[in-house]
């Protein structure tokens, strides 16, 4: 983990400001606070969203990495997030974070490949933002739907790669900063 250097912070809410770790090297790679800032001002602001959405909402971090998606609207309101992660660092760092903001009672933590998951509870804010350039949102919608970890029209974000090729036939929005492509959309089983 990034001991010195400043890692990312939690943009707004309850825990505004606050550092957190994330692992070194190149294996994770946290998204930009420019960019998560745009996805929760379009979460917040979109007619589709707006305030209430993060208010009380069961949120699940896939590719949690440090855990930042989640750990922001958890900070915003949401009664309590799920992260999925698989790297031993990226964990480390997440387990770190969750602790400094004093989330452990609101937060569950799946050490696992998202594509071995089990079973699960039903989420109605999901964030997905995986390594660019594998295909893995197509692949692990397909685990977490089969095996109930997203609530039907659950509000979907996913963060792409220049060569991620994904696509979904209603897009509520679609977003580019930097190489990243935002999209969201509602889940339909």
């Amino acid at each position: 983990m990034t001991a010195g250097a400043p890692g990312p912070r939690v943009i707004a809410g309850a825990w505004r400001g606050r550092r957190l770790v994330a692992p070194t090297g190149a294996q994770t790679r946290p998204t930009s606070i420019r960019a998560r800032q745009a996805v929760f001002d379009i979460l917040m602001h979109a007619p589709w969203g707006g305030g209430d959405l993060l208010r009380g909402a069961r949120v699940l971090d896939v590719f949690a990495g440090t855990g930042a998606y989640g750990l922001e609207a958890l900070s915003r309101g949401a009664a309590s997030a799920d992260f999925i992660e698989m790297s031993k660092p990226a964990l480390a760092a997440l387990r770190a974070n969750i602790t400094a903001c004093g989330a452990t009672a609101l937060s569950m933590v799946e050490a696992r490949d998202v594509l071995r998951v089990g079973p699960g509870v039903a989420h109605g804010l999901v964030f997905l933002d995986p390594p660019y350039g594998q295909g893995l949102v197509g692949r692990a919608l397909d685990v977490l739907s089969a095996r109930g970890w997203i609530a039907p029209e659950a509000v979907m974000v996913a963060e792409l790669g220049p060569e991620d090729e994904f696509e979904v036939a209603d897009p509520l929005a679609v977003r580019r900063h930097g190489k990243a492509r935002l999209m969201f959309w509602r889940f339909t089983p």
